[in-house]
């Protein structure tokens, strides 16, 4: 009897067993990058597994009736009957609710919902307090039309008689299109001001060769008809950064900076900043250290350096905005707390997370600048991250990022977290050259006209491209820097685009002749950068002459993005450029490419049109 009672156990798992069926498939994001760390469970039982970096998972189900939930912090969970399906591929879209009722907590006291919480509070972190008044009255609440931009007034054509030589500093930010896309989806148009083309420019990647032997980085150049002025021609120089593999990058000592002011209380700022983090601290490497500043009414130390992911977690966890905004102390304590763990040929970082409404102490864009440039010196980078609408103070952030050999991001959700601190954390969060500066000197026998597209806050003097004190961008892994330049050859009969210019009394016009052997030159490329660790500028040298050549997908993608700025900020010089253009060109240059962000702009264009075409039917009427 025992041993058939066994036998009819063991007869029961075959069977169980032979019942289930295994389920695979991939999750992504709405752009279709791969999200990681996706729970996914069997609903009703203990069964449960998590995604992958690629976004892939596998799970056991029991039988066809199997209900498979998949969520993840900041997502809209999603629940599957398996049925007939093997394979399950899932899309999470971002859930603004999930963020809004995220938990938060006093520091050091018990869990409770922000959302419910209308009352003044004191927190206490290490060493200090402070009071956190008007929880509920900061920020949002009041006026949501406070947002800063600067003033970009566009560069015009030059005349190469006159100005020959065109000098400028790199630009790895991506800031302004992820607010612009931010913006757009929102249901409107961005101001001039927002729309900064190089950064939209450089916001995406492009097929760049990387660099040999021990060179940071490798320099392309090419040209083609411009799409918008068939009379001109287009030139592209694009730098492409080493890339360094994630357990091949120098320890990190990372301090946390985080604004949890009054101002920072919606759901796609402090909320969104500690998603955004937490991503970030799960990349942790034993031999990487976080700190957590944060400030408000006052500054304090959150969490000294750790790597210990779980406190980490739950120090980001305990934070909760109110009060007024000291940045400038904040600046302060974050940079000394960066210098006291300072690690010699390591990775020394300030993260700012911001949306970038500074009110007490030091916040008049001056003094924030000069303090950011003093701490400079100490080697220790900076990277802006930006949250939130309605006081968005980009204009400001942009200044402390450049001021402090950093970037500068833009934060409008967790897929573009997940961009910028996980699939681009060497390029955000590795500086591989600084003060890397371009100048380009045109030859007058070929050309007799440029514009610089963009870069109009990179603007360098000539003589400070040989001038090693002068500061300038810095490069990242893998990063790509894209620049254009709209020219005018010198057989146009044509002048329209240019102003008319007085011959120099004293010159020998139209200038000295190059020699025979540089007549077919259009132009000359320099590059100087320094090693990270170094105060002395390398020298890299490229002549560009005529291409011959079919078009690349590099270059025609860019001059989408280009005329889609232009487009946007309605530029004297966006010629024949339109929606239609714009489209045609980014379509034609990413057929067959699978890079989402690529994709997902051909929608963002549309939109823009759409806005554009409701806001003239709306004139009309």
């Amino acid at each position: 009897m025992k041993y058939l009672l066994t036998l009819f156990v063991w007869c029961a798992g075959i069977f169980v067993l032979a019942a289930q069926s295994t389920i695979t498939g991939k999750i992504t994001d709405v752009r279709g990058a791969p999200i990681q760390g996706v729970s996914i469970t069997c609903k009703g039982t203990s069964m449960g597994t998590t995604s992958d970096a690629k976004g892939a998972y596998s799970i056991q189900v029991a039988d066809k009736q199997a209900i498979l939930v998949f969520a993840m912090v900041g997502y809209n969970k999603q629940e599957i009957r398996v049925g007939a399906q093997t394979v399950i591929n899932i899309r999470l879209k971002t859930s603004e609710h999930q963020l809004q009722e995220v938990v938060v907590t006093r520091l050091g006291a018990p869990l409770r919902k922000a959302m419910n919480n209308s009352s003044a509070y004191s927190g206490r972190v290490y060493g200090m307090s402070f009071n956190n008044q008007g929880y509920i009255s900061g920020g949002d609440k009041g006026d949501l039309n406070r947002e800063g931009y600067d003033h970009i007034k566009e560069n015009e054509f030059q005349r190469v008689t006159n100005q020959p030589v065109s000098t400028f500093s790199i630009d790895v930010d991506a800031a302004s299109y992820s607010n612009v896309r931010r913006l757009i989806n929102e249901g409107r148009l961005p101001e001039p001001g927002a729309v900064r083309i190089e950064e939209m420019i450089n916001y995406f990647s492009y097929n760049y060769p990387q660099p040999k032997a021990d060179q940071p980085f490798s320099v392309i150049t090419e040209s083609m008809a411009c799409p918008w002025n068939e009379q001109h021609q287009l030139v592209m120089i694009g730098l492409q950064g080493k890339k360094i593999e994630a357990d091949q990058l120098p320890p990190s000592n990372l301090v946390f900076l985080i604004d949890v002011s009054g101002s920072m209380q919606a759901a796609n700022k402090l909320p969104l900043v500690r998603s955004s983090l937490k991503l970030l601290a799960d990349q942790l490497r034993p031999q990487d250290k976080i700190s957590i500043v944060v400030y408000a009414g006052s500054a304090g130390l959150v969490l000294p350096a750790t790597n210990d992911k779980n406190k980490i977690r739950e120090a980001i966890d305990e934070l909760e905005a109110g009060g007024s905004t000291a940045g400038g102390a904040g600046i302060q304590l974050a940079y000394k707390t960066a210098q006291q763990h300072f690690l010699k040929g390591g990775n020394n970082r300030v993260i700012l997370c911001t949306d970038g409404d500074f009110n007490v102490g030091a916040s008049s864009d001056d003094a924030l600048e000069n303090l950011i440039e003093e701490k400079r010196a100490s080697g220790v980078y900076l990277t802006v991250l930006g949250f939130g609408t309605g006081n968005y103070q980009d204009g400001k952030m942009q200044k402390l990022a450049g001021k402090g050999n950093g970037n500068h991001a833009y934060i409008d959700d967790l897929p573009e977290a997940k961009k910028v601190l996980i699939s681009e954390f060497g390029g955000t969060l590795f500086t591989i050259a600084k003060d890397v500066k371009l100048q380009v000197e045109f030859n007058p026998q070929q050309i007799k006209g440029y514009r610089l597209i963009g870069y109009e806050n990179r603007l360098l003097a000539t003589e400070n491209f040989n001038n090693d004190k002068k500061d300038a961008g810095d490069m990242g892994s893998n990063h790509t820097v894209t620049a254009l330049y709209e020219v005018i050859p010198a057989s146009l009969a044509s002048d329209q685009w240019l102003a008319p210019v007085d011959m120099l009394r004293y010159q020998t016009a139209p200038g000295k002749a190059p020699g025979t052997s540089f007549s077919r030159e259009w132009m000359f490329v320099k590059l100087r950068y320094k090693k990270p660790d170094e105060d002395k500028s390398h020298l890299l040298e490229v002549a560009v002459k005529e291409n011959g050549q079919v078009a690349s997908n590099n270059i025609r993608f860019a001059s989408a993005v280009a005329a889609f700025g232009m487009v946007l900020r309605n530029s004297t010089f966006k010629g024949s450029s339109s929606y239609k253009l714009v489209r045609s060109l980014a379509g034609n240059s990413i057929q067959n490419n699978n890079d989402p962000y690529k994709k997902e702009f051909l929608d963002l264009v549309k939109r823009a049109e759409n806005l554009k075409a409701t806001a003239r039917q709306e004139e009309e009427e």
